[in-house]
């Protein structure tokens, strides 16, 4: 399914396809403690890190008024039940409610 990445550190976000559903975000984040957060367009949904400030982890984003997060994030769309489908947000739309911290 298609999700986007985003990584803070480069600045970057990027479109990738997600074959292994949860188990991907987990290892493309880096880490088992994942936390989710709607983002409000449709299903779509930002998946971090929950620990990332107990880490110390590098590099920092905030979509609009979310909290904070630090590391990678992935957006990809989820019904809260724990299937996943694709993103409807586009990278585009993204960046622009997008700040870097």
């Amino acid at each position: 399914m298609k999700a986007l990445l985003i990584t803070p550190e480069s600045r970057t976000i990027e479109e990738i396809d997600l074959a292994d559903g949860m188990d991907e975000i987990k290892s493309i984040i880096g880490y088992d403690t994942i936390e989710s957060d709607s983002i409000g367009t449709a299903d779509d949904t930002l998946f971090f890190d929950e620990e990332c400030f107990l880490r110390g982890t590098e590099g920092r984003f905030q979509i609009d008024t979310l909290i904070p997060v630090s590391g990678k994030g992935i957006i990809a769309g989820y019904d809260g039940e724990g299937t996943l489908s694709d993103v409807t947000i586009t990278r585009e739309e993204l960046s622009e409610r997008l700040k870097y911290l």
